[in-house]
């Protein structure tokens, strides 16, 4: 029996309250393993606070994003909802979904009361501001029914009553564009009010983003001004029918307590002899209600625990713990000694030589410190700061170091995990969850580019080029969702359309020009939350963002880019780039940022299409034709080659359709053929603007086998060599750790970046074989591409409807010398799936359930050899290894 299940509204995660919406969209999905079930009608039935039930049935087969049919719903009000569901084979309706209930925060600027309080003074506290305590006393007039308490800050904060932390959040209230929006934040208190008439409201609050260091070297401060401040409603329903608000003014106090010091980069300072004083007064100012706005995206959290895998003595006689995992967060500690003694932490990603290596931070301390108060023990984590690690040097620890009085902290905001993916090659799997990790850590209220030195910025070149790969992990569109907000908003309200290359923007003079591939976020990102979600409002909303950033590209009379910046960061960081030169890569950034214009051009004719703005999709169309022909005389040379004659360029104009005609595909197959097998001998030879292309590139013209070759390769450059190097993340550079174990000499270079690791989305697309007939993943293409030397490869993705599964090997013929293919696929209800078997065939088009095929199977010759030079011993060449994980089943 079909039961609808996971009611959600708009992409907020379940059971959240104080969304921003009045008529929230209502998705839900499907439980049942009913064969070729579809939806062909639905019927939506509201319970209003009042007891109230209202009734909305349809005849339609959606159950993403359903118009929300009723009323709109009023500040701070509360309704449940459920659903049943009838289908094309039988008109008797399913059993009803349990009721979800769904709440408004505050929805008008009107519905706040009281000030926005600030610390009269601010005292120093490290290289930044102490944070401030502020705090109320809580006087309830008789038993509370109901408690909400909407809250957000300048700056980081950690709201109490009577010491018990209210939520799970960490870093609140993000990151997000302060002068466009600020997010409140909604709180259930009521059983916090429940045992007390008198209670104590305790708010600490830290720089953070507000008024913290941001930035390289020095950085900049106070980007949003010089004082930490807080905004809070509390509002209350007593038994007898009576209600208050408690809201910050004038009668709070504020001071300090045993937390000294506190900044992201730097690190956290506690010394738990200081005694706590709260007896200062407050300075009240118009809070910022025009700006403030509920979250649309999960919040930050501890979403989990590592235990330390080793300690280690440095050759230098340092005892340093290694979680055996690169991972942004904090450490835990336990820990009881005399009063005074002062521990601290300092976080690293990697050791070189042995030694803790703290170069790559640059102007980060990273350093955590706890002075204690020679009480019992104490189990203590920092609050206010996260570092991007794997290791810990601990010094003046009070006695022998035990593991088991560590643990490492995980976080990352909150997104719910949609996207698997294993194969029967052990390195390859160690690849994906190394992108993985990087996205876990780089997803923290906002894309960074990476999370341990003194930057960790929205750059929006690296989300450009890693967004599919993100859609498919993890369901980002409430996140990214919200970051491209801030995108618009400084772009259209503060840069006249130009997209600055950090959102949210603290580089000085940045947006005042434009950058290729990173301005151009502004329309590839929509469009992949698009394709991922179906969610058309995206395009809608982000649509004069989008077009906006295509009129401001400087363009020569021929309509290619008309550079005028000095810095063209083109395919950034390929592998021939110096160190200390990390935009010079060898192929013409003129090029990359013309070729990159044509995609995105393209890109806008399929949102205007989507949109129904035929008009604009027929402009856009024409312009495109005129770029594509201005590049085929400015770059292809009369035999047919591309000048720059690069991997990068031939992938990228075979992948975006430069070129397009038969005999220019023949051309530009061939050459990048010869490119990859004699020239680079299956090495990478791409940066951030080619990588995530080269796969899709090579599987459009036929040259899977040969990208499975480039995938599997060990030396460096390549994916594989970071993980031979023991990496657990992906690194900045092909080269980040050199093979004799020198660090790169680079100033610049993480070991946790993850754009690099956009090749996982060829992993999804061609190894499993999944990706979207159409926007949303109703309706799916499976077509995996088996290669290389893998014998099996299994994987998932969660679509609206419910879980889409794969699973295939590559066997021995029982019954033949040759091969067989075997491929299962688990088809979620209300979903149809176009399956298509190598070596081309019919495409087998099926609903939903479990469905098999065993075909014969020709493999290509495996390995591909490289073309080398007449003198070079063939046998001098690294081949892939062939050990293969054994099978794990059907299931």
């Amino acid at each position: 029996m079909v039961k609808p299940v996971d009611l959600r509204f708009e992409h907020h995660e379940a059971g959240v309250i104080g969304i921003g919406e009045d008529r929230p969209r209502i998705s839900w999905s499907f439980d049942g393993d009913e064969e070729n079930w579809s939806q062909a009608a639905y019927e939506l039935e509201v319970k209003w606070q009042d007891g109230g039930l209202e009734n909305h049935t349809a005849a339609n087969s959606t159950n993403a994003l359903v118009t929300w049919p009723w009323r709109p719903l009023r500040s701070a009000e509360k309704a449940e909802v459920r659903v049943r569901v009838s289908s094309t084979q039988d008109i008797s309706q399913s059993i009803w979904s349990d009721y979800t209930a769904v709440e408004t925060g505050l929805l008008r600027p009107e519905d706040w009361q009281g000030r926005l309080i600030e610390p009269k003074s601010v005292v120093p506290g490290g290289t930044g501001y102490r944070p401030i305590v502020f705090v109320k006393k809580l006087h309830l007039k008789g038993n509370v029914t109901n408690a909400r308490l909407y809250i957000t800050s300048h700056g980081v904060y950690e709201a109490k009553i009577d010491s018990t932390v209210i939520g799970d959040h960490v870093l609140a209230p993000g990151w997000t564009s302060y002068g466009h929006r600020l997010l409140y934040q909604t709180f259930d208190v009521t059983s916090n009010l429940a045992t007390s008439k008198d209670s104590n409201l305790e708010v600490t609050v830290a720089e953070g983003w507000f008024c913290g260091r941001l930035g390289w070297r020095e950085g900049r401060r106070d980007c949003y001004g010089s004082k930490t401040g807080l905004l809070a409603n509390l509002r209350i329903e007593y038994d007898d029918g009576k209600s208050e608000t408690i809201t910050t003014d004038e009668s709070w106090k504020y001071g300090y307590g045993n937390l000294v010091a506190s900044g992201l980069y730097d690190g956290e300072t506690c010394d738990l002899r200081e005694p706590s004083t709260q007896s200062g007064e407050v300075v009240c100012l118009d809070p910022p209600v025009n700006v403030l706005r509920s979250p649309d995206s999960p919040p930050v959290r501890r979403t989990g625990e590592l235990q330390v895998q080793q300690i280690i003595t440095t050759p230098s006689g340092k005892q340093v713990l290694d979680f055996g995992q690169n991972f942004v967060g904090v450490v835990r500690v336990k820990v009881n000694g005399p009063k005074g003694t002062a521990i601290t932490f300092r976080h690293a990603e990697v050791l070189e030589h042995g030694e803790l290596c703290i170069r790559t931070l640059r102007w980060a301390l990273a350093i955590d410190t706890l002075i204690l108060d020679g009480s019992d023990t104490v189990e203590w984590e920092p609050k206010f700061t996260f570092h991007g690690f794997r290791y810990v040097e601990v010094t003046g620890w009070p006695g022998p170091i035990d593991a088991k009085d560590f643990v490492g902290i995980v976080m990352h905001t909150d997104m719910e995990r949609t996207g698997h993916f294993e194969s029967s090659n052990a390195l390859l799997n160690r690849l994906h969850e190394n992108v993985v990790w990087s996205m876990r850590g780089n997803f923290l209220s906002l894309p960074t580019d990476c999370p341990q030195r003194d930057e960790r910025l929205g750059w929006t070149g690296d989300i450009a080029m890693f967004g599919d790969t993100a859609n498919f992990l993890y369901d980002t569109t409430g996140m990214l969702g919200s970051w491209l907000r801030d995108v618009s908003d400084e772009q259209m309200m503060d840069h006249g359309g130009f997209v600055p290359l950090t959102v949210p923007l603290i580089i000085e003079g940045d947006g005042e020009e434009a950058h290729a591939v990173w301005g151009d976020v502004a329309v590839i990102l929509p469009w992949s939350l698009y394709r991922y979600s179906g969610d058309a409002e995206i395009l809608t909303r982000q649509y004069e963002s989008m077009k906006a950033w295509l009129d401001v590209i400087p363009r020569k009379p021929n309509r290619l880019w008309n550079y005028t910046s000095p810095w063209k960061l083109g395919d950034w960081l390929d592998p021939a780039a110096p160190p200390d030169n990390p935009g010079n890569a060898t192929t013409d950034p003129n090029f990359v940022s013309d070729v990159f214009l044509l995609h995105v051009i393209e890109t806008m004719v399929q949102a205007c299409c989507s949109l129904e703005k035929q008009n604009e999709a027929n402009r856009y169309a024409d312009e495109a034709v005129v770029v594509r022909t201005a590049m085929k005389n400015e770059y292809v040379t009369p035999s047919g080659r591309l000048s720059p004659d690069t991997q990068t360029a031939y992938v990228l104009a075979l992948h975006f359709g430069l070129l397009n005609e038969e005999h220019e595909l023949s051309r530009g197959s061939s050459r990048l053929e010869e490119l990859v097998r004699r020239n680079s001998h299956f090495k990478i030879a791409t940066g951030f603007a080619g990588t995530p292309f080269v796969g899709h590139a090579m599987s459009k013209v036929g040259f899977d086998n040969l990208f499975y070759r480039m995938l599997l390769h060990r030396k460096c450059p390549s994916w594989l060599y970071p993980v031979t190097m023991g990496a657990t993340t992906i690194w900045e550079r092909w080269d980040s750790m050199l093979p004799n174990g020198d660090i790169n000499p680079g100033q610049m270079t993480s070991f946790n970046h993850y754009a690099l690791g956009a090749v996982a989305d060829w992993m999804h697309a061609n190894i499993l074989g999944l990706r979207p007939a159409s926007p949303g993943w109703q309706n799916v293409v499976v077509e995996p591409k088996p290669g290389g030397n893998l014998a099996w490869a299994r994987g998932s993705y969660k679509t609206r409807c419910g879980l889409l599964k794969v699973v295939w090997s590559v066997s021995k013929d029982a019954h033949t010398d040759g091969k067989v293919f075997e491929l299962k696929v688990v088809v979620p209800l209300n979903s149809k799936a176009e399956v298509r078997l190598p070596h081309a065939g019919p495409v087998h088009t099926v609903g939903s359930g479990m469905h098999s095929w065993t075909v014969p199977f020709v493999p290509d010759p495996w390995p591909p050899k490289a073309w080398l030079p007449k003198d070079m011993d063939p046998n001098s060449e690294e081949l892939p290894e062939d050990d293969a994980l054994p099978f794990p089943g059907w299931d």
